[in-house]
């Protein structure tokens, strides 16, 4: 008796072994880039950028002016007198090395900022097209973590995705996966 209860259970679990499961694929960096989000973020940015860069250059300009000067009048200065400006231009050297790293760390937050809408865009994109083609999954191919992906099983949906954020206006035929596969 058990071994009749067993035999069900067994073709059930071959059953659903053996029917595999539908996933797309895209390079999400890729498409990340092609939007217009993207251009405006990284635009953006560079704008930041170079705003931070000047006021580092400007702090650098101070020192350095005050630095020949250093070298200039040293020979002049009494002890005390050369041991505070050793000191203030420790202190600019020590302010311009903290503005730079602190301005790396806004920098990159604020790319972060920057990209998050286009990535809202995009994650919302591919939720709907992994619904409407009844996809279990979407892969990430960035970065050669996906070395094989079985043609069978998955579906390049680089142009589906493309479509639905505009960034393409004619669909090449036979990119479109079909529904239900």
């Amino acid at each position: 008796m058990k071994r009749l209860s067993f035999i069900p259970l067994l073709l059930l679990f071959c059953l659903a072994a053996s029917s595999q499961q539908q996933f797309g694929y895209i390079s999400y960096g890729q498409i990340l880039k092609e939007m217009p989000e993207y251009a405006q973020a990284q635009q953006d940015l560079a704008t930041l950028k170079a705003k931070y860069e000047a006021e580092a250059q400007k702090g650098e300009e101070e020192f350095q002016r005050k630095f020949v000067d250093f070298l200039q009048d040293q020979k002049d200065f009494p002890q005390a007198i050369m041991q505070k400006r050793q000191a203030e231009l420790q202190a600019l050297m020590d302010n311009g090395v903290a503005f730079r790293l602190k301005s790396q760390q806004l920098v990159a937050q604020a790319e972060e900022e920057l990209m998050q809408e286009a990535r809202k865009r995009l994650n919302n994109t591919l939720l709907e097209v992994g619904v409407e083609f009844g996809f279990s999954y979407i892969l990430n191919t960035d970065g050669d973590s996906c070395p094989y992906i079985n043609p069978v099983a998955g579906v390049d949906v680089t142009e589906v995705v493309r479509q639905r954020l505009g960034l393409v206006t004619v669909q090449t035929e036979g990119t479109a996966p079909a529904a239900g596969q």
